[in-house]
């Protein structure tokens, strides 16, 4: 913002072609400025302007306005209107431009923004607002709409942080569920890969038992049928000599025989069926 002007702003101009109202006031001087001047924009809804250098007059048509007559405006004049500012609860901000220099008659353009920190009152507690032209009391009604206002504000900023921690946190458990469930479904995988590779591997035992099975069948049944052609041959021997020898390894050699088959038979059997 341009704190200097050689001439009168535009912004004056346009504030001085009407009269006093209730977002400007004119000062003839810097001490007629007071803490309560300050207040009452501060707790206006727009703001307004302190026009200083500046005396009222009476127009033709009846209307009160302002005429340029100029004021001090060295360091001392900013400093008094800065320390009245800081003497209001809370502090008040200005902007202090300083106009019409090329000229004999400079002015002060003193712009008070609408408070943040509603309401403000002066360091006596003084509160007061601006109305059309002149500054009043603020009612007690008033005063509770302003704390109410601020109050809800805060209130609203403070329910806000609070819903944007806890959307938050809620992601954050979102991520660590997320990755906790990624390393359950890998480990049910991993389970799932053992579990077939351990069924293959039982299916080849079995596989690999019932070929041996097999190949232990056919030799045995391959002795027997050698044991019997020999014994065709030995036995009118044998009889004569009363030995029962190849009758015995026969008899044993069946009941091997029939073992295998039934186990044989157990292993190719289909499994039952799940109800």
């Amino acid at each position: 913002m341009k704190r200097e002007y050689r001439r009168l702003s535009r912004r004056t101009q346009s504030l001085l072609a009407a009269p006093e109202g209730i977002n400007v006031d004119f000062k003839r001087e810097v001490q007629a400025v007071r803490s309560a001047d300050l207040v009452a924009f501060a707790n206006s809804p727009l703001g307004g302007t302190l026009l200083i250098g500046i005396d009222e007059y009476t127009s033709p048509d009846g209307v009160q306005r302002g005429r340029v007559v100029g004021c001090d405006v060295d360091d001392r004049a900013r400093l008094l209107l800065v320390n009245k500012a800081t003497e209001c609860i809370p502090n008040i901000e200005l902007q202090i431009v300083t106009e019409n220099l090329s000229q004999s008659r400079p002015v002060l353009r003193v712009e008070i923004p609408s408070g943040r920190i509603k309401p403000y009152c002066t360091h006596g507690g003084e509160y007061r607002i601006r109305t059309d032209g002149r500054n009043r009391a603020l009612l007690p009604e008033e005063l509770l709409a302003i704390y109410m206002d601020r109050e809800g504000e805060q209130f609203i900023s403070r329910f806000r942080y609070a819903v944007s921690q806890l959307e938050h946190q809620v992601e954050g458990v979102n991520r660590s569920l997320s990755q906790g469930m990624l390393t359950v479904s890998q480990h049910l995988e991993d389970l799932d890969d053992q579990l077939r590779h351990t069924l293959h591997r039982i299916e080849q035992l079995t596989d690999s038992n019932k070929k041996r099975s097999r190949n232990l069948l056919q030799a045995l049944r391959e002795s027997q049928r050698s044991i019997t052609q020999l014994e065709q041959v030995v036995t009118p021997k044998m009889d004569a000599m009363g030995g029962t020898l190849l009758q015995d390894i026969e008899h044993k050699l069946g009941m091997l025989l029939d073992l295998i088959d039934n186990d044989v038979e157990l292993d190719e059997s289909p499994p039952d069926e799940m109800d």
